[in-house]
């Protein structure tokens, strides 16, 4: 029982090595993933103004499923560039 406290309390002690990108993949990646961010938090204020503010349960259903579709439609071509990025990294650690 204490070995395996022990291996435990080693393990957590040890600094996490950092992810190491290729100097042209790092800021493509931080961008995309901000880019991502700053979508999620638009559509987030957007759907929080909706559902405070629109009485009509009908209006403010057919609001909000628009919303979820434009946010949705707006992801896609950073999700797209991102998958595209892993293949790269992928292919470089082969």
């Amino acid at each position: 029982m204490n070995d395996t406290k022990f291996q435990n309390e080693e393990r957590y002690s040890k600094p996490p090595l950092p992810r190491m990108y290729p100097p042209t993949v790092q800021p493509l990646l931080q961008s995309l993933l901000a880019t991502l961010a700053d979508i999620d938090f638009d559509y987030e204020q957007e759907r929080q103004k909706l559902t405070n503010t629109s009485r009509d349960t009908n209006l403010k259903i057919r609001a909000l499923a628009k919303l979820k579709t434009r946010h949705y439609e707006r992801r896609q071509p950073y999700l797209q560039q991102l998958a595209i990025l892993q293949q790269q990294m992928m292919e470089l650690k082969a």
